[in-house]
């Protein structure tokens, strides 16, 4: 088994700039997990493991054998090269560098009646992160991200979504190719707007259903207020009148959920 004692190797300067970097991760079509539960995921969810990483100090290579494949690499590393790649505070010993998956519309798997969740434009991975963990417990059948401002693999992304990233079927586009999409496949658009818009729990969303939520700074664009089937809004009883966006979502996720029986 391969092992590396020095952060300064050059295979393991070239993992920080994959942490770091997002041009770096679309380059190479890889990127780094960190934290046992989230390779779990990532394993079960079907994404390639190339390399597994880990602190023999920390955690048992054989409580790891059940992640990889006969062509998955193993590299035990040094505390010292371990505290050098590991982005967060807690410790847990191990890392995997992953294959990123294709992230196109045309490759979405959709049934008849598909609820799909649509954020526009969000901008902190802590918010992805949060609808994302909101999308895996309504088990939504997509997640789409229009007009992305982050790398869908951004190591805080993958954090604050607790590995969710890769147990929910996400892909991304501009809005104009996603609501083309939507309209292609015959799915009503329900977008979360103030203006002109009908209380979320007078709709129908047992129906092939899209909800779109935007950032709580814009909202959503004008090209989405003009796309929708229903503008809906969550009425609002206190002296502000927005919420965060990753709570919206659940909130009107949740109730297509109740209209379909969970």
């Amino acid at each position: 088994m391969k092992q590396i004692s020095s952060s300064q190797n050059a295979y393991i300067k070239s993992l920080v700039q994959l942490q770091e970097k997002a041009k770096r991760r679309k380059e190479t079509g890889t990127f780094l997990i960190e934290g046992l539960r989230e390779i779990e995921l990532a394993h079960a969810g079907g994404y390639v493991l190339e390399t597994i990483l880990f602190d023999p100090s920390i955690v048992d290579k054989h409580s790891l054998e059940k992640l990889v494949s006969s062509n998955t690499e193993w590299i035990e590393i040094s505390a010292e090269v371990y505290q050098k790649l590991a982005y967060r505070d807690t410790t847990e010993g191990v890392l995997a560098v992953a294959h990123s998956k294709s992230l196109a519309l045309a490759d979405l798997q959709l049934g008849a009646t598909p609820l799909i969740l649509v954020a526009e434009a969000p901008e902190k991975p802590g918010n992805i992160g949060a609808i994302l963990r909101t999308a895996d417990a309504a088990k939504v059948d997509a997640v789409l991200i229009a007009n992305p401002k982050n790398d869908i693999y951004n190591p805080n992304t993958i954090r604050s979504s607790v590995g969710t990233v890769f147990t929910n079927q996400i892909a991304t586009g501009s809005s104009a190719e996603i609501i083309a999409y939507l309209q292609v496949n015959t799915i009503s658009i329900f977008s979360a707007i103030l203006q002109e818009s009908a209380p979320y729990y007078t709709q129908d969303f047992t129906n092939a259903t899209a909800i779109i939520v935007g950032t709580e700074a814009t909202g959503l664009t004008q090209e989405w207020r003009e796309a929708a089937t229903q503008n809906i809004h969550i009425p609002m009883q206190g002296a502000i009148d927005s919420m965060n966006v990753s709570v919206a979502a659940a909130i009107l996720i949740f109730e297509a959920k109740r209209q379909r029986g969970f």
